[in-house]
């Protein structure tokens, strides 16, 4: 990598990385102008981060019934009982061969009516993006070397408001270190932070059923990633949050004493919105009218997934992702699979992308989890 003088080095740096970390299709970019992309900083973020959700075409906003429900609704913790941990590791777009570019999620939760009146939970997000050399634009002779990483650090909380009602909330420090060096005259270095909230709910009606299934459809909505801005150089090169509204639903389609079916589907929209030829995008709240403009059909997200469990013990799951052209326009299968012995559970995810030269083609998630 090669650091140029300017005081833009690090807000083009970060949407080069955001480019590189949502593997936007080469046909997409070349038909878009850069006003018609939405771009934000950390769009690690919007990684799913773990295989079970993965393995669904990254749905889970209407299925939080385990850990990972701090991710994708922490409204789910309300109705989830005793203490949890959870570890994910994927080697990230592996069509790179960069061993050093990796992500990994730490989640964990615990439940005590008594002592919190819901349950609480913590986690960590960690994406390293390898390291790099920095030369001069006299000379390819490298002078230093640095690490980029970004991570972020979440604690959660959800409760009943009613039996059929969860909500939850979570508060999150977000740390995007890009650089550790210092641009000719610049003042800053290449590391931004940020802290942002979410809100989120679960519906769990008792009245729905299907040939007596309790429970068969689940509703959950998620305002995700609400904060300031990051800023690497100064406040006019600020890149926001990658802001999103999710809303999603789950139906169990069909359960007996040994198989389940359960079909889900997200909706998810960004609450980011960038007129052309501006500096920087819209701040919060005013982006949450005017990211709803002309082009917000082309800024959804959706996913849909179903999984089947045979007794509780194996999963088998298949899912699909699509995404609106000013949002990336990528759109790929996937394929999980589950394994539950005693406290333990196993989590595979893999992604078809339909083209091998995509960066995001054979991605692989591992989850390992333990409940007590």
């Amino acid at each position: 990598m090669k650091l140029s003088k300017q005081g833009t080095f690090f807000r083009n740096c970060a949407l080069a990385l955001a480019t590189l970390f949502l593997a936007l299709p080469g046909s997409a970019r070349a038909q878009q102008t850069s006003s018609a992309i939405v771009s934000t900083a950390v769009p690690f973020m919007l990684i799913a981060p773990d295989a079970r959700s993965s393995g669904m075409g990254d749905v889970g906003t209407s299925i939080p019934d385990d850990v990972g429900a701090i991710y994708y609704n922490p409204a789910g913790l309300a109705f989830q009982t005793g203490t949890a941990v959870a570890f994910t590791h994927s080697q990230w777009l592996p069509q790179f061969n960069q061993s050093d570019l990796f992500y990994e999620n730490l989640n964990f939760k615990w439940n005590d009516n008594d002592k919190f009146g819901g349950t609480i939970g913590a986690s960590i997000i960690f994406l390293n993006l390898g390291t790099f050399i920095y030369t001069t634009e006299n000379s390819p002779t490298a002078l230093a070397t640095f690490n980029s990483f970004e991570y972020a650090v979440t604690l959660a909380y959800a409760t009943k408001l009613a039996d059929d009602w969860g909500f939850g909330g979570s508060l999150r420090y977000i740390q995007s270190t890009l650089s550790t060096l210092h641009v000719a005259n610049e003042q800053s270095n290449g590391v931004g932070e940020s802290v942002s909230f979410d809100l989120s709910a679960l519906w769990k009606p008792d009245s729905t059923y299907i040939d007596g299934i309790a429970n068969a459809l689940q509703v959950g909505f998620i305002l995700a990633d609400v904060g300031p801005k990051i800023k690497y150089v100064d406040a006019l090169q600020a890149d926001p949050l990658p802001t999103e509204l999710r809303v999603g639903a789950s139906y169990k389609l069909y359960s007996d004493e040994y198989n389940e079916i359960t079909l889900a589907s997200d909706l998810g929209k960004m609450l980011v919105h960038e007129d052309a030829g501006a500096i920087t995008a819209d701040p919060l709240p005013k982006s949450f009218i005017t990211s709803w403009d002309d082009s917000t059909m082309h800024s959804f997200m959706w996913s849909t997934g179903v999984e089947y469990w045979y007794d509780q013990l194996l999963a088998l799951r298949m899912g699909y992702y699509a995404e609106g052209s000013h949002v990336g326009g990528r759109k790929y299968l996937t394929f999980g699979a589950g394994l539950r012995y005693d406290a333990y559970a196993f989590d595979f995810s893999y992604i078809d992308t339909f083209a091998q030269d995509n960066p995001l083609a054979n991605t692989l998630r591992l989850t390992i989890g333990i409940k007590w």
